[in-house]
């Protein structure tokens, strides 16, 4: 996706929430910029990169390598590796993709995984890497073209344009900052050598033990460092368990009291929005929250948060909605497990079931009808 697709969201209900019944008005809240910030590359750096990206492409080495043969690159700034995967053999996208950290590694692994199936329609908003591909010129954004132009290079042809784009969980794919900037590098450079080598020895990435990822890694720091191949076993990754904010028992009596119980049956997922919000910042996509009723079909409540504020309100939300109709249903459906722990004090404090299932019809079909619309 280009960065000029990123728009504004009004603070209103897209046209289809309201063609599923959704009456409520959204709140959306833009609490928080990208926290993130980092100085641009200079002309030398970007000359560097480009020049990389270029003798990576003229290699073609997506003829013989495919997105399975997995190599590290160790930043030499930060020293955290990136795992690099080469795209092109399917002659769809050609690219290096450099999946950072063990976060990043999850991903790939995800990606790796990925059936059609639904289960991972959200796995593309929570890639964390960078990536050099190369395009047709009208892919490219004006600042994009302006680097070039300002640098005096010249690409022709289809497929041949270098894009670098960051990207970050939550958030759209971006300008590389300059510390991105100079990772990249690297691993383009480091990319062309284990590629070469890989065609001559087929056997290069095959590892000695299991789990261990053929790995280039800077023997000094600065600029002509040499490097060195090690075998390295990544780090695994941990996500942090989302942190609720506790429920009042008070506020729990007070819905008890007020509220009549129905037979219904609500479900509630959560997901990403497929398109971006911008305000001031980089772009992201908004987490929506989905509330359904299991029978009708009918849309009960739904908000758009930013994701890193999801946790922080989520319960609150849902109180609110309780409080607001004055009535229970008799069980609640889930589909994820952080949706379970969200809920399951709730629930419990209201003696309503609460069920974690693999399918939730409603949410589901209203999933496809937002998809076909975007």
């Amino acid at each position: 996706m280009d960065p000029s697709a990123a728009k504004n969201l009004e603070n209103g209900l897209p046209p289809i929430l309201q063609d599923l019944g959704l009456t409520e008005k959204v709140t959306i809240e833009w609490e928080k910029e990208l926290t993130v910030h980092s100085a641009d590359p200079t002309l030398d750096e970007w000359r560097e990169l480009y020049v990389a990206a270029d003798e990576f492409r003229r290699l073609e080495p997506w003829t013989w390598m495919s997105d399975a043969d997995l190599f590290g690159v160790q930043d030499p700034g930060s020293r955290e590796v990136g795992y690099c995967c080469v795209l092109g053999a399917l002659e769809e996208v050609f690219a290096l993709c450099v999946y950072r950290g063990p976060e990043g590694l999850a991903g790939y692994g995800k990606m790796q995984a990925w059936e059609t199936g639904r289960d991972f329609e959200d796995l593309p908003f929570t890639q964390k890497c960078l990536m050099a591909s190369f395009e047709d010129r009208e892919r490219l954004h004006k600042e994009d073209r302006d680097i070039i132009k300002k640098l005096g290079l010249k690409f022709r042809g289809r497929d041949s344009w270098p894009l670098f784009r960051s990207h970050l969980p939550g958030y759209f794919p971006w300008f590389v900052t300059r510390d991105e900037a100079l990772f990249l590098t690297a691993a383009l450079q480091q990319a062309t050598d284990v590629a070469k080598r890989f065609n001559e020895d087929e056997d290069l990435l095959t590892p000695p033990e299991e789990d261990l990822v053929f790995t280039r890694i800077p023997a000094a720091e600065g600029k002509g460092a040499r490097w060195r191949d090690d075998w390295v076993r990544p780090e695994p990754f941990e996500r942090d368990d989302p942190e609720f904010p506790p429920v009042e028992a008070w506020r729990l009596e007070r819905i008890l009291r007020n509220s009549s119980r129905s037979p219904a049956t609500w479900e509630v997922d959560f997901f990403y929005l497929p398109t971006p919000v911008r305000e001031g910042g980089r772009p992201f996509f908004p987490m929506v929250f989905l509330m359904m009723d299991h029978k009708e079909g009918v849309g009960l409540d739904t908000w758009l948060v930013p994701p890193w504020e999801f946790s922080a309100v989520c319960r609150e939300r849902v109180l609110d909605f309780i409080e607001r109709v004055q009535a229970l249903p008799s069980r609640v459906l889930v589909r994820r497990q952080e949706a379970a722990a969200m809920l399951e004090p709730i629930a419990s404090a209201l003696r309503v079931k609460l069920r974690l299932v693999k399918n939730l019809g409603q949410v589901r079909a209203f999933r496809d009808a937002m998809a076909s619309r975007f």
